[in-house]
């Protein structure tokens, strides 16, 4: 599946501590925390991230 610029973006930064919150995401790329757990969700659907929830906390995994 061909990945919408905003997703290559994503899992650039992920690429740069492996782990990322939905938090992180909405925050370093100025987005709503919804806007940002959609894209993490798709990446997740495509293979390309693993999801932890923790303490209520959503951990985004580079796989």
């Amino acid at each position: 599946m061909k990945l919408h610029n905003f997703e290559k973006k994503i899992l650039d930064f992920a690429k740069k501590d492996k782990v990322v919150t939905t938090a992180e995401i909405a925050k370093h790329f100025d987005v709503s925390w919804n806007t940002a757990e959609k894209y993490l969700l798709e990446l997740a659907l495509d293979g390309k991230l693993n999801r932890l929830k923790k303490e209520g906390v959503n951990l985004w995994i580079l796989r």
